[in-house]
């Protein structure tokens, strides 16, 4: 295998005309990977995404398989389809929180979009909406409109990259919301394979999602969560400037964090978690 990218989280290699996706222990907020891993949350997040790909059928995605993977990555990686990606984060929210709430309180929209005034931290939209921004190679993404996606892919293609964003996180919220999880937005990308838009990457992950508990939920406030805002709020409570390198994670914030995502994916799958990681 050729090793061909790291990203802050996943690293890519190549194996003959597939890739191999290895999610990693590593955790990153705020653009910067953090210097404590993890223990189990490369694995945590990849069954909690093989999990979602299989029940949103219809939806092409670049799996080719969950487990003819090397032995040192079991559990951690997928055997994947090439895509070309699209240079474009799509991003549906169906409740005002993080950087939409910022932008809300700024302007009174998100991504363009004008919402209706008076919305708290936290409110349900009245509808989810499609926020997109910039795919940063370097530093942070930034929002954009979606005449800014048309004016990058073209109408066609930003109207069916809204259009699957949309339908990926009603799907994934509506089962959520059985399991007694809120999915308060997320963010998933999309690459050509030949000429089929294919959602690749990871979907519906606590780190690419917003979880929150539903018997929870209270606008107006920050809400608890069972991804890695955990982390983000632990990691602005000391001091830190948000730039590189880091803070080191202390033990017990290391070991709540990880109970979260087995949480996460417990309440979503059905299952209960065994580490599949020696």
């Amino acid at each position: 295998m050729k090793h061909i990218h790291a990203g802050k989280v996943r690293d890519l290699y190549e194996d003959g005309d597939s890739l191999i996706l290895v999610a990693s222990d590593r955790v990153s907020v705020y653009d910067v990977v953090l210097p404590t891993p993890i223990p189990d949350k490369g694995a945590l997040l990849t069954q909690l995404s093989n999990w979602w790909f299989d029940h949103l059928s219809g939806i092409p995605n670049h799996v080719l398989s969950t487990t003819d993977v090397p032995a040192e990555f079991a559990g951690r990686a997928v055997r994947v389809k090439p895509l070309k990606m699209v240079q474009v984060e799509c991003i549906a929210r169906g409740y005002l929180s993080g950087s939409g709430l910022k932008e809300y309180q700024s302007t009174g929209s998100v991504s363009g979009i004008a919402l209706p005034p008076g919305l708290r931290e936290g409110d349900r939209l009245p509808e989810p909406i499609f926020t997109p921004s910039t795919k940063a190679a370097v530093g942070h993404d930034e929002p954009i409109t979606f005449d800014d996606v048309v004016a990058r892919e073209g109408r066609e293609v930003a109207e069916r990259l809204r259009e699957l964003t949309l339908e990926i996180y009603s799907r994934g919220a509506a089962h959520a919301a059985e399991r007694g999880v809120i999915i308060a937005d997320t963010k998933v990308e999309f690459g050509w394979d030949a000429d089929v838009l294919t959602l690749g990457d990871e979907v519906l992950t606590s780190d690419s999602s917003r979880y929150w508990p539903a018997a929870t939920w209270q606008p107006g406030r920050p809400q608890p969560s069972f991804d890695k805002q955990f982390v983000r709020d632990w990691s602005t409570s000391t001091g830190w400037n948000k730039e590189y390198p880091g803070p080191e994670i202390p033990d017990d914030i290391v070991a709540a964090t990880r109970k979260k995502y087995q949480e996460a994916y417990e309440l979503i799958t059905g299952k209960t978690w065994t580490s599949p990681v020696a």
